[in-house]
C-alpha cells in the first residue's frame, strides 16, 4: 500500500484526471475491518469537488474466510457494483478504476452514517429511518428475484452448512478459546459441536434470497438530497460495503440491522420493526418467519463475537472489540411468537450452558 509522503503525489492527479480541478488534498478515513483503506480526495475546481479512493490492498481477491474456494475471476466490489447499480439499487458511483495500482474512486457520500443518525433521533424518526431501511432490505431481495444474475457473484455463492459452520467456529477459536481462555471438556466439545452443526444445517435448509451479508448501521450513509444543505432531512439512504452479498434466508439483513452490534435498540422495537418487514416483504407465516430471525440472530451474533476477537488479534484493529456486549447480548433476545425451529429446539439448552461463561461480559 502507499506510504503517507506518497499519497497526495498518487491520489490527487489519479482523481484529478477524471474530476478536473488544481490544488488537492487527501484526508485518510478511519478505517474499518476490512483490509481496503480509504482516502477522501479533495480538488479544487474539480467535478466533483471531492472523491473517495479505495486503495487495494496487495492481494484484492484473497479471503480469510476457509470456505472461498477459488479466487474470483473478478474484484467482487466492482462485480457487485455494477450488478447493484444497474437494478438501480442505492450505491455508490466508480468514478475511476486504475486496478494496477490497487486504486477505485468512488462517489463521495460524507461522513453521515446510519448509526449517527438513529442515535440522534427522536423515538418517531428512528422509526421511520429503520423502516426506510427496511425497505432497502425488501428493495434488494426483490430485484434478486426479479434479476437473477449468473454473471453476479453474489448469485454464485450462498450461507450454505459449510460457510455457516465456519463461521460458528469463529466463536470458539477467537471467542472462547483465544478471548476468554475456555477450553472445553471433551464431552462438552462434542455437544457444542453437535449444536452448532445443528444451527448450520437449519439455517442451510431455509429458501434463499439475495442478501447483502452485512446490513448494518455503519455501512448505510445518509446522503443530503441534491442541492439541500449538509444536514439536510429526509436526507437519501445509501448502501455500501456489499462486495461479500450472497445468497442467504430472507431473515439475514434484517438480523443484521435490528441486531447491529453499534446499535441497540429495545425489544419491543424490534418486535414492531420485524412486524414491519414481514408485512412489506409479504411472508406468509409471520410465526415461521420470527423464528427464523431468532435462529439466525444466534447463528450471527456467535459469529460477530468471535469475529471482532480475529479483527484484533490478526488485523490489530482492536476497535471493535467494544461492541462486544452487545454481540453478545443480542441473542439473548427472543421476538415476540418465536420459538426455535424443531431442527434446533434441543440446541439452545446444551449451547446455552456451555457458553454462558464465555457470553457473560
Amino acid at each position: 500500500m502507499l506510504q503517507s509522503p506518497m499519497l497526495a503525489d498518487v491520489l490527487v492527479p489519479f482523481v484529478r484526471d477524471f474530476a478536473g480541478g488544481t490544488a488537492g488534498t487527501v484526508e485518510t478515513l478511519v478505517g474499518d475491518a476490512s483490509t481496503r483503506r480509504y482516502h477522501r480526495v479533495r480538488v479544487a475546481g474539480g467535478d466533483p469537488t471531492s472523491a473517495v479512493v479505495m486503495e487495494l490492498p496487495d492481494e484484492p481477491l484473497k479471503s480469510d474466510e476457509a470456505t472461498a474456494g477459488d479466487r474470483p475471476p473478478e474484484l467482487p466490489f466492482l462485480n457487485v457494483q455494477r450488478y447493484l447499480a444497474a437494478g438501480s439499487y442505492p450505491v455508490p458511483r466508480v468514478l475511476r478504476t486504475d486496478l494496477g495500482r490497487g486504486l477505485i474512486a468512488l462517489e463521495d457520500l460524507g461522513d453521515r452514517t446510519f448509526e449517527a443518525a438513529v442515535k440522534a433521533a427522536s423515538p418517531d424518526e428512528r422509526g421511520r429511518l429503520y423502516r426506510a431501511a427496511i425497505d432497502q432490505i425488501v428493495a434488494l431481495q426483490e430485484l434478486g428475484s426479479r434479476a437473477p444474475d449468473p454473471g453476479c457473484l453474489a448469485f454464485s455463492r450462498r450461507f450454505d452448512e459449510k460457510l455457516l459452520r465456519w463461521e460458528l467456529g469463529h466463536f470458539r477459536e477467537w471467542y472462547l478459546e483465544a478471548q476468554r481462555g475456555v477450553t472445553l471438556p471433551a464431552a462438552a466439545s462434542a455437544v457444542v459441536e453437535a449444536a452448532f452443526d445443528r444451527i448450520a444445517v437449519a439455517l442451510a435448509a431455509e429458501p434463499v434470497t439475495l442478501v447483502h451479508r452485512d446490513f448494518q448501521s455503519r455501512n448505510l450513509m445518509m446522503v443530503p438530497a441534491a442541492g439541500g444543505p449538509s444536514d439536510a432531512s429526509p436526507a437519501e439512504l445509501r448502501v455500501i460495503d456489499f462486495q461479500d452479498a450472497l445468497l442467504g434466508t430472507r431473515a439475514y439483513d434484517l438480523v443484521a440491522l435490528l441486531r447491529d452490534s453499534y446499535v441497540e435498540l429495545a425489544p419491543e422495537e424490534v418486535d414492531r420493526l420485524v412486524g414491519y418487514f414481514v408485512t412489506r416483504a409479504g411472508i406468509a407465516d409471520e410465526a415461521a418467519f420470527r423464528r427464523l430471525f431468532t435462529l439466525q440472530t444466534l447463528q450471527r451474533k456467535l459469529k460477530d463475537a468471535g469475529r471482532f476477537v480475529f479483527i484484533d488479534r490478526v488485523r490489530n484493529n482492536p476497535s471493535f472489540l467494544r461492541s462486544h456486549t452487545s454481540a453478545t447480548r443480542s441473542r439473548r433476545h427472543r421476538p415476540s411468537s418465536a420459538r426455535s425451529p424443531r431442527s434446533s429446539s434441543r440446541t439452545r439448552p446444551s449451547s446455552a450452558q456451555l457458553v454462558r461463561g464465555g457470553l457473560s461480559s
